[in-house]
């Protein structure tokens, strides 16, 4: 099946053409680690994370290569181990600073697990590819892309004909409307950081230009090319990084290897996912509806916590190229549904994936499509298709199903209902069964009776502890 995908350098949605099918190579910008992940972080790993298994799904789950990187070195890291330091900690900034980047990744780790997000193939930190970093810069420098000016290394946007081409804004635009830092080592405004000085109290490495580090661009197209290349299929993030961290990629990686002129090579494929909102207002610490990824699945201002689970199919039912709006009342849906079907595919065996899920998918990774297959799927009662469909989403897999679980057997009190139902049909009294009706509709319970029988399915806020007494 041919998967098609809106590419953000042509703004047209193409068929995906690997350049390897033997050897399909995606890479995702990943975070900085400096605090907890929130919501909105969460979007572009678990879209990219679908992108993956659909990949793994068409072309073999070993023919598929992804790069999601950490950048374990950047001023926001640097403040919160400053910050530890002035408040007493005794350590070197340097081990505070690898014990706050390696608590970040174990907690992003953990939190991105939590949402069914796959590890992807290699996860690289920046520091771990400083060398690579400083011969792609003393490359540039030789090439005229680059220049050393009072400790630090830039690159010449000038240098760069196709500079603006994804992000579609000229540089006098972009000159115009950014926050561009004016400093008088700049040939041009728009010339960008390739390295810094790092102060005696910072982490530094040895350079040609003096001790610094890396600026934030370099690290990504250091990255992707010793371990995908020098042109690969797939390149994604958010679309807040299309300018000026996409830009910046594009622009050095390309002069770095010859593309100068025509800006050929590097990434193939762009694609960006759209930002997150809650309750239709942009989260932010000052409307108090700014949470991490944490926050909501533990629980947070007296709210009960979220199944990872549900944040995903939350997620995933709307389209990545649209704004996506987090809401209670979805979460509560999708809780819903997701009991459903957890218990129609309860004991089942995944059976074949579903080609219209694939359809979808493939189609611009529709996932909000694949997932109204998935409920026409339950409402004909295929359950294994319904399961397989849903594993190419990430869903109703054992790993996330915990939360779904329930602690009392169900079963009695379907059958005290149904006793009591048969009892009032002979009768004609049924107060009985409105009443443990209503009971069990308040312990959080969808009572299901038809001929067949009684069905109990657990629903958003079941509480077991409701059901005390009713038999």
């Amino acid at each position: 099946m041919t998967i098609r995908l809106t590419n953000s350098k042509s703004r047209t949605k193409e068929a995906f053409a690997p350049i390897d099918p033997q050897n399909v190579r995606m890479y995702v910008c990943g975070p900085t680690v400096y605090d907890r992940a929130h919501l909105g972080n969460a979007r572009p790993a678990i879209v990219f994370d679908v992108l993956f298994r659909l990949l793994r799904h068409v072309y073999g789950e070993a023919q598929v290569t992804y790069v999601r990187n950490f950048t374990d070195v950047d001023d926001k890291i640097n403040a919160t181990a400053q910050a530890r330091k002035a408040a007493g900690d005794a350590r070197s900034l340097e081990a505070l600073i690898a014990e706050r980047t390696e608590e970040t990744i174990g907690w992003y780790l953990a939190d991105m697990g939590a949402v069914g997000v796959m590890e992807p193939t290699h996860m690289p930190r920046a520091t771990q590819y400083i060398d690579q970093m400083i011969a792609m810069i003393e490359g540039l420098i030789a090439g005229g892309h680059a220049y050393a000016a009072e400790g630090h290394a830039l690159f010449a946007v000038d240098s760069y004909a196709k500079y603006g081409a994804l992000s579609g804004r000229s540089v006098d635009d972009m000159i115009a409307g950014a926050r561009v830092e004016i400093a008088p080592y700049k040939k041009n405004p728009m010339d960008f950081v390739l390295w810094k000085p790092s102060s005696d109290d910072l982490p530094g490495w040895d350079s040609p230009w003096g001790r610094g580090r890396p600026g934030w661009h370099i690290e990504c197209s250091a990255m992707s090319y010793e371990l995908l290349g020098e042109t690969f299929d797939i390149h994604g993030g958010g679309n807040d990084l299309m300018f000026p961290h996409h830009e910046n990629e594009i622009a050095q990686s390309c002069c770095a290897h010859g593309h100068s002129g025509d800006g050929a090579g590097f990434a193939n494929v762009w694609l960006h996912n759209e930002m997150l909102q809650v309750e239709g207002k942009k989260m932010s610490k000052s409307l108090g509806n700014f949470f991490t990824v944490r926050d909501l699945l533990d629980g947070h201002d007296g709210e009960a916590g979220v199944p990872g689970e549900v944040i995903r199919f939350v997620m995933l039912s709307t389209h990545y190229r649209k704004p996506m709006d987090w809401t209670a009342e979805k979460a509560r849906d999708a809780e819903a549904t997701l009991r459903k079907w957890r218990s129609m595919v309860e004991g089942v065996e995944a059976g074949v994936a579903p080609e219209a899920v694939v359809a979808a998918l493939s189609d611009d990774l529709n996932t909000a499509g694949a997932i109204a297959e998935l409920h026409k799927l339950a409402g004909a009662g295929d359950a294994a298709s319904l399961k397989a469909g849903a594993a190419l989403l990430g869903l109703l897999g054992a790993d996330l199903g915990d939360w779904a679980a329930v602690s009392v057997d169900l079963r009695a009190y379907a059958d005290a209902l149904a006793a009591l139902r048969a009892a009032a049909m002979e009768s004609k009294d049924f107060s009985g069964v409105d009443t443990m009706k209503t009971a069990l509709v308040e312990a959080g319970l969808e009572v299901r009776m038809s001929k067949a029988g009684v069905e109990l399915v657990p629903g958003p806020g079941f509480d077991a502890g409701k059901l005390a007494g009713l038999l």
